[in-house]
């Protein structure tokens, strides 16, 4: 054991008294406070903007951070697994909250104009996209959901998790007016974090495609 892997354990062994209901907590304070700065006038001239682009950017770093845990725990023996299901959770509120501020402060219900977007302008579609594809995710966080699916299937479910990362990455990139660094790099640690699965993930589609032959 290297000298990170033992810090990382001796961080996992006082996380394990943590509970997870601070995390919940702690998630929520961010959007109480964006919310009261757009009240007070501290968002500057363009509160809608700002809570938009922010609430967003807090969803794709959390779902980072999600992704984040497993290589934590393998590479650095830093076991968060406790706290996963809590930020992924948190995770689809931030992307629920900034697709509410779109709908209902920016666009205030303009359904034509809501659909057109979607249809027009492919960064909208993209984000749409990675919404949808969070919701069964969000309905299945619990463990009533994990017996009723099964684990296998369960597990598989939520292997969309990738893709809405990477959904999510590509949406924020699209909608910059200008590529900046900020959104190549959010865009690359999603990739990279996506890639270090791809063995594994790949490993387990040749060992079910064998066994459907077998069975065959």
């Amino acid at each position: 054991m290297n000298r990170v892997q033992a810090i990382g354990h001796r961080i996992s062994g006082g996380g394990r008294k943590v509970p997870v209901w601070p995390v919940y907590l702690l998630g929520l304070l961010p959007p109480v406070w964006l919310l009261y700065q757009g009240i007070t006038g501290g968002l500057g001239v363009d509160p809608v903007k700002v809570m938009e682009h922010q609430l967003g950017i807090w969803a794709l770093q959390l779902l980072l951070a999600g992704l984040c845990i497993t290589p934590l725990m393998r590479f650095a023996r830093l076991n968060l697994l406790k706290f996963r299901r809590a930020v992924g959770v948190l995770a689809f509120l931030y992307i629920l909250l900034h697709l509410v501020v779109w709908l209902v402060l920016d666009i205030q219900l303009r359904w034509g104009e809501i659909w057109a977007d979607i249809v027009k302008r492919p960064y909208i579609t993209v984000g749409m996209a990675a919404f949808v594809l969070a919701i069964p995710l969000a309905a299945t966080s619990w463990n009533g959901a994990v017996r009723r699916l099964g684990a296998t299937a369960w597990g598989r479910l939520h292997q969309l998790t990738y893709v809405i990362v990477l959904l999510g990455a590509v949406h924020f990139v699209m909608q910059e007016k200008v590529w900046t660094i900020e959104s190549l790099l959010y865009l690359g640690v999603g990739i990279g974090l996506v890639g270090l699965r791809l063995p594994k993930l790949v490993g387990r589609m040749r060992a079910r495609s064998d066994q459907n032959l077998t069975l065959g």
